[in-house]
């Protein structure tokens, strides 16, 4: 399916609002993804934003995770590495961006959408924003977005997304386990509390928020290596018979 987009604009307080789009359920194909980190290094960049808001459009799903219809169409080794090098890029351009990033996960997160609401650094929800990572049901796993998801819910709750990989977790269970800050009734007062948030982070002292940034992602320098050689080993696998096989019967359902 084509289409899909990256929007991003900075209110006159300094908050930049990246939204990004697909008819897919959210879904992010390759060229999104690059499309996304390029946006969120050069808001990170910009003099006129002072904090960061990640969204998807719509009402429904956050995001479906990577596109399908790309993955079943890799046929080498290094095709599967571009293309599971996509969120890879996305999760560094969030980790190394010297603004706070808020993320605003309206409905359900599958795969790398999961990978997304575990980069951003504080991250709000709605009850409907269930998770999910699918990846072993394909015949594949959550390797390139693992260490963000491992890093924000701990080694054990992403172990059990990990391989109970056909199972939704709740809004609440994320929440228990630190992936969201805060869980919201409806679309309304989600946006209603990332507004007071960044409206506040917006007035504060960048310098401080620039040092906080730099502890909390203390640990990760080697994450351009480390997430490259992931989206390496999901590329080998996404070539093998089962996987082929695992997907096929995805689509056909």
């Amino acid at each position: 399916m084509s289409g899909g987009s990256v929007q991003s604009s900075v209110a006159s307080n300094g908050v930049c609002t990246i939204e990004f789009s697909h008819p897919a359920s959210n879904s992010l194909p390759g060229k999104l993804l690059r499309e996304l980190a390029a946006t969120i290094t050069r808001c990170g960049e910009d003099a006129d934003s002072s904090v960061i808001v990640l969204r998807s459009a719509g009402d429904r799903a956050f995001c479906a995770g990577a596109s399908f219809d790309e993955l079943i169409a890799i046929e080498t080794a290094g095709q599967g590495l571009e293309f599971f090098s996509g969120f890879a890029l996305v999760i560094n351009a969030m980790r190394t961006c010297p603004k706070l990033i808020i993320g605003r996960v309206q409905g359900k997160a599958v795969g790398g959408g999961v990978g997304l609401a575990s980069a951003v650094d504080y991250c709000l929800a709605t009850e409907h924003a269930s998770v999910k990572l699918s990846e072993l049901a394909v015949g594949i796993g959550p390797f390139v977005v693992g260490p963000a998801v491992e890093r924000k819910i701990g080694t054990s709750a992403m172990s059990q997304l990990a391989i109970d990989a056909s199972s939704w977790r709740s809004a609440q269970w994320a929440a228990g386990h630190g992936l969201f800050a805060e869980v919201y009734p409806s679309v309304e007062e989600l946006d209603a509390g990332v507004a007071a948030l960044a409206d506040r982070l917006a007035e504060s002292n960048p310098e401080a928020m620039r040092e906080l940034k730099t502890i909390f992602w203390a640990g990760t320098e080697d994450w351009d290596r480390l997430l490259s050689e992931r989206a390496a080993i999901s590329g080998r696998l996404v070539l093998s018979a089962f996987t082929r096989n695992a997907i096929a019967q995805f689509k056909a359902r």
